[in-house]
């Protein structure tokens, strides 16, 4: 981690006494998840457009000014970081940004450091990974269907991806994959996911889609409530309610059959943003303080502006200030337009 250890900066100052970031419903917010990259390998059909335009290579943040980024909000008391995309392990040289943040780790400021990933670049970078500090990991797999999953991703490749898992397996970093439930599609199959999941020895997560962006598709026809892939479930499994949390919006249930644990995050069906303490930075320095809402804050320009702290964190303070309580998910039946105009992939995943 000397790589990380060597840019150690002003924002790595130990942060003053009441100086934690709460919001106007004083909920503390101790995670950041962080895309570094809009671009995917992918183009899963309820995330993108098969033709998508992705942003100038110079709108980006640089790896040094994004981990600057991070090291500001760990001196604010974020405890958690999730590097994001697109696929965040195409970024070139993203394993200079995990070597980075690692120190914190070192230090104790931070507890998890952690990543959500499509899979395609595991096997590669698996051991980089768990010797960087990250000790879990959230892999998406929609279908264990091969030509399904060429269908899904358009553009992946599910032997690659199960390849990964095993190098993620061997580098002994834990998974939990995460799988959205889209009607038509893969609703018959979800038992089979949670066997495959649970045998694994990983966790499984169910998502509702969520309406982001314009994905050159219906979403009323993808959309498939979890109420009801829950009540399908119990045709097949014993269910029993389970305390455990990882610190993002998932309730989880124990499998009895499997052993597992099995998630729900249902943006649309149960608005989960009472005990919501996650903000998102995107790729170019926005800070989306909801999901589900537009309002934002441009950390970009404050942190090119001066090399001092003092701007950079009077943003954050202002931004965090106006944290909205909830989301406003919704997908318009009559439009079949979607809640918001960004992309998943912008605002990270």
């Amino acid at each position: 981690m000397t790589a990380g250890l060597a840019q150690a900066s002003m924002s790595d100052q130990p942060a003053p006494r009441g100086r934690h970031l709460v919001d106007p419903f004083g909920r503390e917010i101790e995670y950041l998840r962080v895309s570094v990259t809009d671009r995917c390998d992918f183009r899963c059909v309820y995330c993108m457009s098969e033709h998508m335009t992705f942003l100038p290579k110079r709108d980006l943040l640089s790896l040094e000014e994004l981990d600057r980024l991070c090291a500001a909000f760990v001196r604010r008391g974020v405890k958690k970081l999730r590097i994001t995309g697109g696929e965040p392990l195409v970024r070139k040289n993203i394993m200079w940004l995990f070597g980075a943040l690692g120190r914190h780790l070192e230090s104790g400021d931070l507890k998890e450091l952690t990543l959500t990933t499509n899979g395609s670049q595991l096997e590669k970078y698996a051991g980089d990974l768990k010797a960087a500090g990250v000790e879990r990991i959230n892999v998406s797999i929609d279908t264990i269907d091969p030509d399904k999953f060429k269908a899904i991703t358009r553009w992946g490749n599910l032997a690659t991806v199960l390849r990964g898992l095993d190098a993620a397996d061997k580098a002994g970093i834990k998974i939990k994959i995460n799988t959205v439930a889209l009607k038509g599609v893969n609703e018959d199959e979800i038992p089979d996911l949670v066997r495959f999941a649970h045998g694994r020895g990983a966790d499984l997560t169910l998502i509702e889609t969520m309406p982001l962006g314009d994905i050159g598709e219906d979403r009323t026809a993808q959309y498939l409530p979890l109420s009801i892939v829950r009540a399908r479930l119990m045709d097949h499994f014993t269910m029993q309610e389970s305390p455990y949390r990882t610190g993002g919006p998932a309730r989880y249930v124990r499998v009895e059959e499997t052993g597992g644990r099995l998630g729900f995050i249902t943006p649309l069906t149960h608005n989960f943003c009472e005990s919501c303490n996650r903000v998102r930075l995107t790729c170019t320095g926005t800070l989306f303080m909801c999901l589900g809402q537009n309002d934002a804050a441009d950390l970009r320009a404050p942190l090119r502006a001066s090399t001092d702290e003092t701007l950079l964190d009077a943003a954050i303070t202002e931004a965090i200030a106006r944290k909205p309580k909830g989301h406003d998910f919704v997908i318009d039946r009559g439009t079949k337009t979607p809640s918001l105009a960004r992309h998943m992939s912008v605002t990270g995943g």
